[in-house]
């Protein structure tokens, strides 16, 4: 087994985390983690503030200390094992790598999914990112989605890659196929949460997370439309508890309400396109990648569209 430890990331805390709990800047640092799991770095003695321990996850910061952290993963992660398994790669330097993901392949192991992943793909693929916070995974698609994601290959990357996203400064744009007929252009900001009747759903709930999505159709029939969909959040489920609030559901979505249609067994989401700046070179960065043939065949199928001007219609 690979040791699952690394003095992970060190330098000046950030201007804006002045005055802020330590717990709650483990948590920007290494989001998806519990909070327990973090304050237990800290009790361990292995988060350091100007070069001594501190063992008070409550420690207020100060402007201009420096942070340093030695990782040790939760114990349910110590088991994943490297797998040689193909990933579609269409970049890939010493910092990043992006890919498409096929739909069906699980980004990160769980319950009832603890090999085969895309996790132990990239232990495979990228021996270092046995040391990187999930490997490198700074964001996920669902199971059943497919499309473009970007993992970091080292600790600045990562970091560099967790700030664009919290800053929202990383495009992300999907091609969903829906229920119903949309003519025009509509947004959807309003905030997600769990759905309290059900743990494996998320909802438009009060309290929640504040989210926003934009959508815009490119094609329609009576029955169906092909939508453009721009994030400006990251919320789980996002697109289809979003589109579903408005009566949309996306086509075989049948956790949020869809129906199977023209031999589409899966949610008919498609990250298509994704932008971001280079973490270590700072220059723009943009792919885009057609929808795989499953997908292409529904939305000919229901609104007549062929796949064409994939990058001009988004």
């Amino acid at each position: 087994m690979a040791p699952q430890e690394a003095t992970d990331w060190a330098g000046a805390a950030r201007p804006e985390w002045a005055g802020w709990r330590l717990d709650r800047v483990l948590v920007q640092l290494y989001p998806g983690y519990s909070r327990s799991h973090l304050q237990s770095l800290v009790e361990e003695g292995r988060v350091l503030l100007d070069g001594a321990a501190c063992a008070q996850a409550a420690r207020k910061l100060r402007l201009g200390q420096r942070l340093q952290v030695s990782w040790r993963a939760p114990q349910h992660e110590v088991p994943f094992e490297p797998e040689a398994l193909p990933i579609d790669i269409l970049f890939e330097d010493g910092q990043i790598l992006v890919l498409n993901k096929p739909a069906g392949w699980v980004v990160h192991p769980a319950a009832g999914n603890w090999s085969g992943t895309l996790l132990n793909a990239l232990l495979a693929h990228h021996e270092p990112a046995r040391l990187l916070p999930r490997a490198g995974i700074v964001h996920r698609l669902d199971k059943d989605t497919s499309g473009l994601m970007v993992v970091a290959k080292t600790v600045a990357s990562y970091h560099a890659l967790v700030a664009q996203l919290a800053a929202r400064d990383v495009g992300r744009e999907y091609m969903a196929l829906c229920h119903g007929r949309v003519e025009q252009a509509f947004s959807v900001d309003a905030p997600i949460g769990r759905d309290p009747r059900s743990r494996v759903r998320m909802a438009v709930v009060a309290g929640g997370k504040p989210a926003r999505t934009d959508f815009q159709p490119l094609a329609q029939e009576a029955a169906a439309s092909l939508l453009h969909c721009r994030l400006h959040s990251g919320r789980t489920h996002q697109i289809r508890v979003h589109a579903a609030s408005r009566g949309l559901p996306l086509v075989a979505d049948v956790l949020y309400g869809g129906r199977p249609l023209a031999g589409l067994q899966r949610q008919a989401l498609h990250a298509a396109r994704l932008q971001l700046r280079h973490p270590l070179l700072g220059q723009p960065l943009s792919w885009a990648v057609a929808p795989p043939p499953d997908f292409l065949a529904a939305a000919a199928s229901l609104v007549g569209w062929s796949g064409g001007g994939l990058a001009e219609g988004l």
